[in-house]
């Protein structure tokens, strides 16, 4: 970071000033954290406004959240503070928006069994989150006889009425963003990746690529206006993909509007002490062997309690088969990382069945973090008052000493530690 006032790197040797333009480190890690959480906030307006939704609030808040982190504009750290914690708002409203906008545009989710397999023929596989992409692709691809495989993010997909539809809708591919160089080496055909979460190619696959929308990537075709010829053309002239079934049946499209209406079973499975607690364990995926954490985790979680998910950080573990109590899946995928906002409206209804709060729930957040998204996502949790959520596998760095001791005061945040120790704990 550099420090405008002493035109040094802020904090150096050469920098008279502690922090940038005299602000302390405080103020500069609270600026950091509102710089993320916007970039999450942009990501999940963007996506809505591809469907045509805006919200007015949410831009102004960007504009006016942006402009507090200009050079000598605001030193006033209890304004950041507010300023963060509104992020988390204006975030929930984002996700509340893309939400409304998916289900007007595609049906509202219901869960599916998703392959992991293979139909003979050309293939195309779609990685990303932007479920208009892959409608347009899916469109374009099927009277060209070419199969299309979610990667990632989208195989929330094919629980959509509106997606599901098609026929070339093939299965799902592959697991999270930081396989891809392996998992794209390896599969034959054409490879369209459609948001962040892209990764350089390898020289191997580098011609099979194509990219749209906001992904751009080195020496790889960009599309324009989800115009697809050269992507399904490419899959035409690749090797046809073999048929084979796949390793593992993958089930996804847990929405609100589906857990609702089955609430009463739910509510009575917990009355009747056959769920003894519910776990949100999900996130963001990354490469940190630590992370093998979530999988030992859900592992060990005893088997009268649910596991929520969504993002990709499930691909740790949403390959368990766990059964299910009385007909209600033991694992639970709500989705994409956006459809936080599912697992929310889930929380707020339990509560209001049972006439508590959030925090008196039989629930626990255990959430795996690494890009801006997820940042934005635990804003909004703070701003909604959510308590004792558990994050890893490391505290953030752009968070001060001081700043996290704040949130873990208030918020009784607290950082992961073992599978054992951390059930032991919540569970007593």
């Amino acid at each position: 970071m550099f420090c405008y006032q002493c035109e040094q790197t802020a904090g150096g040797t050469g920098c008279t000033k502690a922090g940038v333009c005299g602000k302390n480190e405080d103020i500069a890690s609270l600026q950091d954290t509102l710089i993320l959480g916007l970039k999450g906030i942009a990501a999940y307006a963007y996506h809505a406004g591809e469907l045509g939704a805006r919200d007015e609030q949410v831009d102004a808040f960007m504009h006016e959240a942006l402009f507090t982190t200009l050079t000598n504009v605001n030193f006033d750290l209890k304004d950041h503070i507010e300023k963060v914690l509104r992020c988390g708002e204006m975030n929930l409203r984002a996700m509340e928006l893309l939400d409304r906008a998916n289900v007007d545009r595609f049906g509202s989710p219901e869960p599916v069994r998703v392959s992991t397999g293979f139909k003979p023929g050309p293939g195309i596989v779609i990685t990303g989150h932007d479920l208009l992409d892959l409608y347009e692709l899916l469109k374009q691809a099927e009277p060209e006889g070419v199969s299309v495989y979610t990667h990632g993010e989208m195989l929330p997909a094919h629980a959509y009425p509106e997606l599901k539809k098609f026929r070339n809708l093939a299965g799902h591919y592959g697991s999270a963003w930081q396989n891809q160089k392996k998992e794209f080496d390896e599969f034959p055909g054409a490879i369209l990746g459609t948001t962040n979460c892209v990764l350089i190619p390898k020289d191997s696959y580098k011609d099979r690529m194509f990219t749209c929308g906001i992904a751009r990537l080195p020496e790889v075709v960009h599309i324009k206006d989800r115009d697809f010829r050269a992507v399904i053309e490419k899959a035409k002239s690749c090797p046809p993909l073999p048929g084979k079934e796949g390793s593992v049946v993958l089930t996804t499209g847990f929405h609100h509007n589906f857990v609702l209406s089955i609430a009463d079973k739910i509510i009575g499975a917990v009355k009747a002490g056959k769920i003894r607690h519910f776990f949100l364990v999900g996130g963001c995926e990354g490469s940190k062997a630590s992370r093998s954490y979530y999988t030992e985790f859900v592992r060990k979680v005893p088997k009268d309690c649910v596991v929520l998910t969504l993002g990709c950080g499930k691909y740790r573990f949403n390959h368990l088969d766990l059964g299910d109590i009385d007909g209600i899946p033991r694992l639970i995928d709500m989705g994409q990382c956006n459809n936080a906002y599912s697992a929310i409206q889930v929380a707020v209804a339990l509560a209001k069945a049972f006439n508590c709060g959030v925090n008196d729930l039989p629930l626990s957040l255990v959430l795996s973090w690494f890009e801006q998204k997820a940042v934005a996502i635990l804003l909004t949790l703070l701003h909604l008052g959510v308590k004792n959520v558990r994050i890893g596998p490391s505290a953030p760095a752009f968070l001060t000493p001081n700043v996290l001791a704040v949130i873990q005061q208030n918020y009784g945040l607290k950082l992961i530690t073992t599978p054992d120790q951390d059930l032991n704990e919540i569970l007593g």
